[in-house]
């Protein structure tokens, strides 16, 4: 069976993220990582059969620093259209499950 992915970032666009040269990195990327999957999940739906949403390692010059990609199978047309929305109508910000999850405080 191949697979692609596709890569949806570490964080909503709008959104600044852990950085790579933090000493704490991993564990804040991580952190994110993890709830932007599930605020994925829940603005996207679960993904179909077959397709998942992850977390990657990609090695880099200064490091090795985390994204979230949406796996899936190219030749399921099902598993196909869910990337490319994940991709195109992602969010750009962190609702407000996110915001609490992340510790994060909204000013009033």
């Amino acid at each position: 069976m191949t697979k692609e992915m596709l890569d949806l970032s570490c964080t909503p666009s709008d959104e600044p993220c852990a950085q790579i040269n933090d000493p704490e990195y991993q564990a804040k990327a991580i952190k994110e990582c993890q709830a932007y999957i599930r605020q994925l999940r829940r603005v996207m739906g679960e993904p179909p059969a077959g397709a998942r949403l992850k977390l990657r390692y990609n090695p880099h010059d200064f490091g090795t620093y985390l994204s979230v990609v949406i796996e899936f199978d190219p030749r399921d047309e099902i598993q196909v259209e869910y990337a490319y929305k994940c991709d195109a109508e992602a969010p750009a910000n962190w609702d407000a499950e996110a915001r609490a999850e992340l510790g994060l405080v909204t000013a009033p």
